[in-house]
């Protein structure tokens, strides 16, 4: 299915081809498809709001007083995010009787401003706590490749993943604690994006780790995700200018980030290796000898653990019965972790950090797989270990920037007809808009 971009978009209201009306429209048609994945992917949708939205905005536009160029597309809301008048569950029924959002997030906020409207609230992990992004209250979108077999979406920003892809909706927002929007990008053929966390605010939205929260766009290119990141941050909307190939110094790191991979992400992730050296990339695989240290720090608990469980503690003890088993058995974990060892690996963390930093500093971005396996079946998850065995192989490589506070992105990187593999540049912290421009430019090579 033919994706839109957020340019695309733009031009054609601009130049009077299509109205928000109609954009609105043909994403609520896509969510209404019998045969599509909207009923899975959303929880919520917003028809009456979205076309009363729409109307208005198309109204302005005719009177020469549109909000900016984006006013009047619309965008996909994680189940996480308040909008005022909403109820922010989660994905979870444990949350189904909260009381609606008496005000927007200052992200739904600044998109609303911007004039994007809000076309629905997607489908999530519970909680946001796994990359599979299955959901037994809700149902669990399928990845669009190969749907026949039934392919997972990659969470926990699934039902944001699956609606980008299938054309419901041009960009959708996510939140990112360990990959949330990189691999439902890496599954699901399309771009997301994990900023520098202090980015974006974080206020109005169901945390799960605030050590490792972010809040990022998903969306068809580089562009997309690049300007929806400039309204949530209160940035430049701008689209990054391409940055050259030639001269780029990326880096492979030699450790952990291709062990497991299958030969259909191998054979993907070479040929894009080997295209952008090809340009002149000046492409080193180099031993950074920190990524092994994260692995240690976390072996007790990590930060998740025990931050989720200080959110949650009151409402696992009401309603622990209404969770998916999976979710609240990770959650109940962090209840074991001794103030000290959380204070150990808040330091582990800062010192890692200022070490690979210095490493790092000589390199335009690092380069790897987002996910090293592509979207296993759904049906082969039906055991635990298996379950949480590619959970973990799933969330391994998204995971290391988190922990090290950097910003990182998906971008497509297999060829038309193969199955989805993600492409992971990451950056610096704070040098989001750097890596935007790198992505456009890498973005741009693999397409030809």
């Amino acid at each position: 299915m033919t994706m839109r971009t957020l340019q695309d978009c733009a031009e054609a209201l601009a130049g009077g081809t299509i109205t928000a009306r109609a954009l609105v429209e043909e994403c609520l048609e896509r969510i209404s498809d019998p045969a599509g994945e909207g009923r899975r992917a959303f929880i919520s949708v917003s028809a009456d709001s979205a076309r009363a939205s729409a109307d208005a905005h198309d109204g302005l536009r005719r009177v020469g007083r549109a909000a900016g160029p984006f006013a009047g597309i619309p965008f996909a809301v994680k189940d996480l995010f308040d909008v005022a008048g909403e109820r922010s569950m989660a994905g979870s029924r444990a949350l189904a009787d909260c009381a609606p959002a008496k005000a927007h997030a200052p992200t739904i906020a600044r998109m609303i401003s911007a004039g994007f409207i809000p076309i629905g609230r997607t489908n999530m992990t519970e909680f946001a706590y796994s990359g599979i992004g299955a959901n037994p209250h809700y149902g669990t979108p399928l990845s669009p490749w190969d749907r026949a077999s039934r392919r997972i979406p990659g969470g926990s920003s699934s039902g944001s993943g699956v609606a980008v892809a299938d054309g419901m909706a041009p960009v959708a927002l996510g939140s990112d604690t360990g990959g949330s929007c990189r691999i439902p990008a890496a599954l699901c053929g399309i771009v997301g994006y994990k900023p520098t966390a202090r980015r974006v605010p974080l206020d109005g939205v169901v945390p799960l780790s605030s050590s490792l929260d972010s809040l990022g766009p998903l969306g068809a290119s580089v562009a997309c995700c690049a300007i929806v990141d400039g309204v949530l941050a209160a940035d430049s909307l701008a689209p990054p200018l391409p940055r050259p190939i030639a001269g780029l110094r990326l880096a492979i790191p030699t450790q952990i980030v291709r062990d497991g991979m299958d030969a259909t992400v191998s054979a993907a992730f070479d040929r894009a290796v080997s295209r952008l050296s090809a340009l002149g990339a000046l492409i080193s695989d180099v031993d950074f000898a920190p990524l092994a240290a994260i692995g240690k720090a976390n072996s007790k608990f990590g930060f998740a653990a025990p931050e989720a469980f200080a959110w949650h503690r009151a409402l696992l003890e009401t309603k622990g019965e209404l969770y998916d088993p999976r979710v609240s058995s990770r959650i109940a974990t962090g209840a074991q972790a001794l103030a000290a060892d959380y204070l150990d690996l808040v330091l582990a963390r800062r010192e890692i950090i200022a070490v690979m930093d210095a490493l790092t500093a000589g390199y335009d971005a690092l380069l790897m797989p987002t996910c090293p396996i592509m979207a296993p079946r759904l049906d082969d998850l039906t055991e635990d270990p298996e379950y949480f065995r590619l959970n973990g192989l799933l969330l391994r490589n998204p995971s290391l920037g988190n922990f090290l506070d950097r910003c990182a992105i998906s971008l497509p990187c297999h060829k038309l007809g193969e199955a989805p593999v993600g492409l992971m540049l990451t950056g610096e912290t704070g040098g989001d808009r750097t890596l935007f421009a790198i992505a456009a430019g890498i973005e741009a090579a693999l397409r030809q």
